[in-house]
């Protein structure tokens, strides 16, 4: 069965999202990218420098957008964007006013007995997320507009969490390229709020702090996206602040999401509105509502961007949507308790963890190849190269199926394991973390080995797990 679906490509309105973000113009990025090539534009318009200088933009009330964008002033006067100034003014008055540390240790903005008339009439961004213990000098307090300003008693997500008196290193990652200089981020069915844990050591650092429990957490960039149960939006934690810099809303409750980071782009799933919700990973902001048939649940994205796949919980049929072909909307067919979609050279593979099944299914023909036995109780599924790895929570092993013959050709066995559950890959490496929803332990998995090398022991089971690099806070 074939359709298009209706509705698909509506731009929501703004009463589906929060207020729309600021990024600074492209002519304002090229400029300051000519002295810092990998600036990072954050979303709300704050520029963060590769060496973490931070400047906060002033927006004026008006100003002329002439093309190219050259320095106006600086304070002090006669720098260069390179000699990073507490303040630039632009040639269309926009201002880029450098983020400083005072001698009490709050952020701060330069101090002038007499501010240029561009300072006490630009205004920042109405959406910006205010940098923690920031003070504004007197005489420029317009600048604020409606901003909430922080204070010292404003801990914003971060939470200590109790040490255990085993909490060094329990296993070198010394050898583990991949993992050197990340931070895990792990959701846990022993607390709600999010584990923030150095990979070399079984006790999380601190915590942030999570009003609901999560339902599904992702990374992305310096960020999290964080959806939660009974919530209505979803949370974009920045690393980098270490607090909630926005929240989408949507209709209903947002539940999975699935990341496109060649594309920029997120999308949210919400069973109860039988919709995925496009999200525009620039400017953090919904751009389309993709009206499905059924309960979407256990979404996944194909590896080339180009298809999206999904179990309906109610009618437990499965369904494409062909993204670029206007979304077009293809049945697969209806299968038992299924657990998993992969899809990979043409072929989608459905797993049903009740009946310990690989299902495989032509995608042109939509036919059903063959249906094989497979580790039992298979829970989650990972394509690497042309394999197809496949962990059974029963036996506490992983299948490898060779997908060019669609044949099993080895069982890894995962001893350590109570219930694992999860397979996370570490970026774009050979390297996957199998994590144990009973356990507080992980296992790295070698996909070019097909061999486990190393078990790190944790505090804490592990429903979800996200790996990102570790992150200079800023004003720290």
């Amino acid at each position: 069965m074939r359709k298009l679906l209706t509705g698909l490509g509506i731009l929501l309105s703004l009463s589906v999202g929060t207020v729309m973000a600021a990024p600074l113009p492209d002519n304002i990025q090229t400029f300051v990218k000519a002295s810092f090539p990998d600036t990072n534009f954050r979303f709300d318009g704050v520029v963060i420098l590769p060496d973490n200088t931070v400047y906060l933009p002033l927006i004026p009330s008006k100003f002329n957008d002439d093309g190219q964008v050259k320095i106006k002033s600086t304070i002090p006067a006669g720098l260069t964007m390179s000699e990073k100034p507490d303040a630039v003014i632009l040639s269309n008055d926009y201002v880029l006013l450098k983020m400083l540390t005072n001698s009490k240790g709050k952020n701060t903005v330069v101090n002038l007995t007499v501010p240029p008339l561009e300072l006490r009439t630009g205004l920042l961004p109405q959406d910006m997320l205010v940098p923690k213990n920031f003070i504004v000098p007197a005489n420029l307090k317009n600048i604020i507009g409606n901003l909430s300003i922080t204070t010292t008693h404003d801990t914003g997500l971060v939470i200590p969490v109790a040490q255990s008196k085993e909490s060094a290193v329990v296993n070198s990652i010394k050898d583990i390229v991949p993992l050197q200089n990340k931070m895990l981020y792990i959701t846990s069915n022993v607390s709600k709020n999010i584990q923030v844990v150095n990979p070399a050591k079984k006790t999380a650092d601190y915590a942030f702090y999570q009003e609901s429990t999560p339902i599904t957490i992702k990374g992305y960039q310096d960020f999290l996206l964080v959806t939660s149960y009974d919530k209505k939006s979803m949370d974009v934690i920045s690393l980098a602040d270490e607090k909630v810099i926005k929240e989408i809303s949507f209709k209903t409750q947002p539940d999975e999401i699935v990341i496109d980071e060649k594309n920029k782009t997120a999308y949210v799933s919400s069973g109860d509105d039988a919709s995925i919700y496009v999200v525009d990973l620039n400017n953090m902001t919904i751009k389309k509502q993709l009206k499905l048939n059924g309960m979407c649940e256990k979404v996944i994205l194909s590896d080339d961007g180009t298809k999206l796949f999904y179990n309906d919980k109610q009618t437990r049929e499965i369904w494409a949507v062909e993204l670029d072909n206007d979304y077009l909307l293809k049945e697969i067919g209806r299968f038992p308790n299924v657990s998993k979609i992969a899809y990979l050279n043409g072929k989608i593979y459905v797993t049903s963890r009740t009946k310990s099944r690989l299902a495989i299914i032509d995608y042109d023909t939509m036919g059903l190849m063959s249906e094989n036995e497979i580790t039992a109780k298979p829970v989650d599924m990972l394509t690497y190269k042309n394999d197809l790895f496949v962990l059974g929570a029963e036996n506490k092993t992983i299948d490898v199926i060779d997908t060019a013959m669609d044949m099993k050709t080895q069982t890894i066995e995962l001893t350590s394991n109570q219930f694992p559950t999860k397979m996370t890959r570490i970026g774009n490496s050979n390297l996957v973390l199998v994590t144990d929803a009973k356990a507080g332990s992980y296992s790295i998995l070698d996909l070019d080995k097909k061999a486990v090398i190393k078990t790190n022991q944790l505090d804490t089971p592990v429903n979800s797990i996200v790996i990102m690099n570790q992150i200079k806070k800023i004003g720290k």
